[in-house]
């Protein structure tokens, strides 16, 4: 997966191209970034990439044409490689909401083009003429879009074959559809005991299906109390078990009644002997 970023700040993708997790993976070829900055795309001794908006208001606009020209240069590099033409995204708060679906769908693919926006905003001439798709990361606003591409490069780039120590840890993730789109369950670690509170006792017990079971009911507490439209999203998928609605019903104060025992058929009696 190779990441192009066009960008006025190179120097702050070296967090994820660097460091961490991501940048273990960067050294191993797993993944690969390249950064573009406007201004070299300039013609002019300033190397202006935005000026004052038409109709007045506040701040300032990014330029089209050093944006537009950033993007055709990361195309040609991508081109050259044999990699096909990428999907520009610019980060902006009319974007589609970001989540483990998107991260998922970038990790699969050949990658994309990050637009980092700044200043009061980008000429839309440059957004119709290149940009494919929007990403947002909430409702709120940064100062630019380098904070928001770092989160979205790294959401990614972990769900990279071998990135993680661990194969299996990415499925035990937060809105993972191993966990059926649900919260993660909360982890225990060394020491047993901490400031008088101990681990769990299913956690302790080797008993592997009381503690699937556990984090199961843990998982289903969590999502209801803090984010119970992830429950709805579920439900509406079909992925909650019986037991997993008997556990919400339990949670509501409303347990679902037993399901009646199916009696057996009675063996007809052999006839009597005469």
């Amino acid at each position: 997966m190779r990441i192009d970023v066009v960008t006025l700040f190179p120097e702050m993708f070296g967090v994820v191209r660097d460091l961490g997790v991501t940048g273990r993976a960067h050294a191993q070829g797993r993944w690969s970034l390249h950064a573009w900055n406007p201004r070299d795309f300039t013609h002019d001794v300033h190397r202006t990439v935005d000026d004052r908006p038409y109709g007045g208001g506040p701040g300032m606009v990014m330029m089209a044409g050093p944006l537009e020209a950033a993007v055709n240069a990361a195309q040609e590099a991508r081109a050259a490689l044999g990699l096909g033409r990428a999907p520009v995204a610019l980060l902006a708060p009319v974007g589609r909401r970001y989540d483990q679906a998107g991260a998922e769908s970038l990790a699969a693919s050949e990658g994309l083009i990050l637009i980092c926006g700044r200043y009061e905003g980008v000429d839309q001439r440059f957004i119709a003429r290149c940009v494919t798709q929007e990403i947002s990361l909430g409702d709120f606003v940064l100062s630019g879009g380098e904070i928001a591409a770092l989160a979205v490069i790294d959401a990614a780039v972990r769900l990279l074959p071998g990135v993680l120590n661990d194969g299996e840890s990415a499925l035990q993730d937060s809105f993972n559809d191993a966990l059926s789109g649900l919260l993660d369950s909360p982890h225990y670690t060394r020491p047993e005991v901490y400031e008088g509170e101990s681990v769990p006792a299913p956690l302790l017990s080797g008993h592997h299906a009381n503690i699937s079971r556990w984090r199961r009911e843990r998982s289903l507490e969590l999502t209801v109390t803090r984010r119970p439209e992830l429950i709805e999203a579920a439900r509406e998928k079909g992925v909650l078990t019986l037991a997993d609605e008997r556990y919400l019903a339990e949670l509501a104060g409303t347990p679902l009644p037993e399901p009646a025992k199916r009696r057996r058929p009675s063996r007809p009696k052999p006839p009597k002997a005469s």
